[in-house]
């Protein structure tokens, strides 16, 4: 069995990017592969809400946080009140994590590091990146260029997939137009 990375943009996403996501997970599942990712809106989510579909006792599943998955609720439920997501999209978030805790406490990979604060969280981020391509023996990434963001967390992915050298597959999509 490979773990199959999943990167991609919390920002923004389409019918046609989440079309291509689905499909993409159940080609992996299909096959027998596992999905790793890192559990935040957007692509990941979109990943783990047709991994969990096809594999309702998530063995086949990992995502890392980079916290706790506690402190990660807080985070999440603290951008929706200052506007950043929305309500809905925290819960839907936090409820999708507990699920998956649910089904199976192994699949949510944890940094138990607990100074994870709006300071220093794009560095835990991109140490999670580390972790996630560390798992992995291949990694799909869908990058999304917006009017505030280029996926700068997908290509930081990107380039430490290519520097481990394991295979890169790039989906990219530009919603500017």
């Amino acid at each position: 069995m490979k773990w199959i990375a999943i990167s991609g943009s919390w920002r923004k996403t389409n019918e046609e990017i989440e079309n291509k996501i689905r499909n993409t997970v159940r080609e992996i599942m299909a096959r027998g592969d596992g999905i790793v990712s890192g559990g935040a809106l957007g692509v990941d989510y979109i990943t783990l809400d047709e991994a969990l579909k096809l594999n309702p006792k998530a063995e086949r599943i990992r995502i890392f946080l980079p916290t706790t998955l506690e402190k990660y609720a807080e985070h999440y439920k603290k951008h929706a009140q200052l506007g950043t997501i929305t309500p809905e999209q925290a819960e839907n978030l936090i409820s999708q994590l507990t699920k998956l805790e649910q089904a199976n406490p192994q699949a949510i990979i944890e940094e138990q590091n607990p100074d994870f604060t709006e300071e220093n969280k794009k560095e835990k981020y991109y140490g999670r990146n580390s972790k996630i391509i560390n798992a992995s023996d291949e990694l799909i990434a869908f990058p999304v260029k917006t009017e505030m963001s280029e996926s700068l967390g997908t290509s930081d992915a990107v380039e430490k997939a290519r520097v481990k050298g394991i295979p890169v597959q790039i989906f990219s999509y530009d919603l500017t137009k």
